[in-house]
């Protein structure tokens, strides 16, 4: 099986991905991420598999991941419809921003936080606090996803005002 890159962003923008291509995608993802949390404990000469005890809780936390996600979305929407091979770049930017500009330091990803409650450093969450970082994360989703589709559909497209 091939896959584009170029295709499946445009079908991922759209909605229209094929179920086993998204797989691929959710599956290389938290794959990526336990390598990344494996390759950084080696590095730092670290146990390679810990469970974090960072505490990681309360509203803030929660309406952090909210906006964290939601921005980083939207970035990414942004560059699919304007310029899509600025995307690597604008990405990167804003992670790197956001982990100064939100209290939850930015995960964004349920594949980082879950591979963030692998790593019992300051950069941790423990894995209870899992679930609400990604109910935060799929409400950011939601959010950037609406409100991406009202700023960037054709006009005949956009959610109208009820009457």
């Amino acid at each position: 099986m091939r896959i584009s890159i170029r295709r499946s962003r445009l079908h991922l923008r759209r909605g229209e991905i094929d179920w086993p291509v998204a797989a691929i995608y959710i599956v290389s993802q938290f794959a990526g991420a336990v390598a990344g949390v494996c390759a950084a404990h080696v590095m730092f000469e670290l146990p390679i598999w810990q469970l974090s005890t960072t505490v990681r809780s309360g509203p803030g936390q929660f309406v952090a991941e909210i906006v964290a996600t939601f921005g980083l979305l939207l970035t990414v929407l942004a560059c699919a419809t304007r310029n899509a091979a600025a995307t690597p770049y604008a990405v990167g930017l804003y992670i790197t921003a956001a982990y100064w500009f939100t209290a939850s330091t930015s995960f964004a990803n349920p594949a980082v936080t879950m591979a963030r409650s692998l790593s019992n450093t300051f950069a941790g969450i423990p894995g209870a606090g899992v679930f609400a970082f990604i109910l935060a994360q799929g409400i950011g989703m939601v959010a950037a996803v609406a409100i991406g589709r009202w700023f960037w559909s054709p006009p005949a497209l956009r959610p109208q005002p009820r009457q």
